[in-house]
């Protein structure tokens, strides 16, 4: 599985980063909110400015909390003020605890095209919800995951701004309790 096949869910940007765990695969804030939406096993926070180009409304997850080796439905609602043309960018970087283990640039309408997604560019603005699933590998370290997307347009504008954390450690034995 690819990291960027769950970029899309988010106007071709978020699905893959929740796919996080595979091996294929901000601004300085002064005041941090929490996060938007916080559950036992991931969390996700909008780090993005109200000028960016794409505006988060939700993102929800099925299972919630996500689970090594099982298909993961990610839903994301938001709104793009502008129009997302190609040459459209996210950066993408995910750390295993402190140690960075991807660092990588994905074109997003590329992306797209390649994950067949039911958004293509170029993206009209609007509101829009995308769904997106992804499988989820069973070799999933039991870790802590954080993941950094910046997205950028083509004429390199801030786009989106997401902070992800999953932590695949939370209760690694559910049918016995200590």
């Amino acid at each position: 599985m690819r990291l960027s096949t769950a970029l899309l869910s988010s106007l071709a940007l978020l699905s893959g980063a929740l796919a996080l765990a595979t091996p294929e695969q901000q601004p300085i804030l002064t005041q941090l909110s929490p996060p938007v939406h916080t559950t036992e096993g991931w969390s996700y926070e909008d780090c993005g400015l109200d000028t960016d180009v794409i505006q988060l409304e939700s993102i929800s997850i099925s299972p919630d909390p996500p689970q090594p080796g099982k298909d993961l439905t990610v839903t994301v609602k938001g709104t793009a003020k502008e129009r997302i043309e190609e040459g459209a960018v996210a950066d993408v970087t995910v750390k295993l605890g402190l140690i960075k283990i991807l660092s990588k640039t994905f074109d997003l309408c590329e992306e797209a095209r390649k994950a067949n997604a039911t958004i293509q560019c170029p993206i009209e603005p609007g509101q829009y919800t995308v769904t997106q699933t992804v499988a989820l590998p069973k070799e999933v370290p039991r870790a802590k995951f954080v993941v950094d997307v910046q997205g950028y347009t083509v004429d390199e504008d801030d786009m989106l701004c997401l902070k992800l954390k999953v932590d695949f450690m939370k209760n690694p034995f559910p049918h016995f309790s200590w």
